[in-house]
């Protein structure tokens, strides 16, 4: 917690001398009363000491205090939901994806993970869902109809080739459906950029990061084989400040897989997913199994939906002084019949 009008909390510094001056005034109180001869005053003198006087004094003193503390307006750092209300889902279904290191095999667990991803998400989000292999596709459009993504994720059939690019450019359509952003106008295999029309020229890039309606969650099993450069399109995303969070899935080792009458072993690139995090400002998850990446669809739920911010809650702090003062004064009517 930090302050932002910390020069108020100078005042602080008044409180042991209110506490010392109440101690004592409560002092010459006594020895006044003893003074009298009546034995009433005596009495009532003496009847004074008891701990119950000082209650509500206490509780003004520490309602002043919580009051100080509001003048100086408190604030903290919380999790608050983000303006994020779009999250693309792109999915890799290449022919590695039929491996069995991970139980049933890396397609099926990746989908019963997804489908668990999207039943947990905030029912304001919508979901988009790409799916990738030699080429990409937009299988299902932004939507809020958790059904509908469900269905599109168990149509999925497993294709030749890895295509990382193409699948952020197909996902950036899908977040952009104006711009007119496909594979098509993006350029060549190698990633350089054709014409994309004066409106997409002129367009500043923005700070890497900074889009919040929307991010992309990439999961992959192999290495980029055809299409798009990776890097070239997240850096592409990077300059629209859309984040790629990428997941790489299967177990270290790799595994072997029949293609074509070969025997082959697939493994994962992880230093590309993690080089397309890190350039939109986005994050690298690893996940061997379904139990894991189940984890790391959590996390991810959790930092693509929530986010850290400062808030002032000297509502609160003044809140909380009113309650005081007003139990101390209810205190007081209590047992003294008086205000304090």
């Amino acid at each position: 917690m930090r302050f932002l009008s910390p020069a108020q909390l100078w005042f602080l510094v008044l409180l042991p001398v209110v506490a010392v001056l109440y101690v004592w005034l409560q002092g010459r109180r006594k020895r006044s009363a003893l003074s009298y001869p009546q034995l009433a005053l005596v009495r009532q003198a003496l009847a004074s000491t008891g701990w119950r006087r000082h209650v509500p004094p206490a509780f003004m003193l520490m309602a002043i205090a919580t009051m100080i503390l509001a003048g100086a307006r408190p604030v903290v750092d919380m999790m608050v939901p983000t303006a994020r209300k779009t999250i693309v889902l792109a999915m890799d279904v290449s022919g590695s994806m039929q491996a069995t290191d991970v139980h049933p095999s890396r397609l099926a667990a990746a989908q019963a993970a997804a489908k668990e991803f999207i039943s947990k998400l905030p029912e304001g989000v919508r979901v988009a869902l790409v799916a990738y292999a030699g080429s990409a596709h937009l299988v299902q459009a932004p939507t809020r109809n958790r059904s509908q993504i469900v269905a599109a994720i168990d149509a999925f059939k497993l294709e030749r080739a890895t295509a990382i690019g193409n699948a952020i450019i197909v996902s950036l359509g899908a977040i952009f459906p104006a711009e007119g952003i496909d594979v098509w106008n993006f350029g060549t295999n190698q990633g350089k950029r054709a014409d994309l029309g004066d409106d997409d020229l002129l367009r500043r890039p923005v700070p890497v990061g900074s889009y919040d309606a929307a991010a992309i969650v990439l999961l992959s099993d192999g290495q980029n084989t055809s299409g798009i450069d990776p890097i070239e399109a997240a850096k592409f995303a990077a300059e629209r400040g859309v984040r790629v969070y990428t997941v790489g899935f299967g177990t270290h080792q790799g595994a072997v897989i029949s293609a074509f009458g070969l025997n082959v072993r697939v493994q994962l690139d992880e230093e590309a997913l993690k080089s397309v995090a890190g350039l939109t400002g986005a994050t690298y998850h690893r996940a061997a199994d379904q139990l894991e990446l189940e984890a790391v669809y959590e996390a991810l739920k959790a930092e693509i939906t929530m986010e850290r911010a400062e808030r002032e809650i000297t509502n609160l702090f003044a809140n909380a002084a009113t309650l005081l003062t007003l139990f101390a004064l209810a205190l007081s009517v209590l047992w003294f019949g008086r205000v304090i």
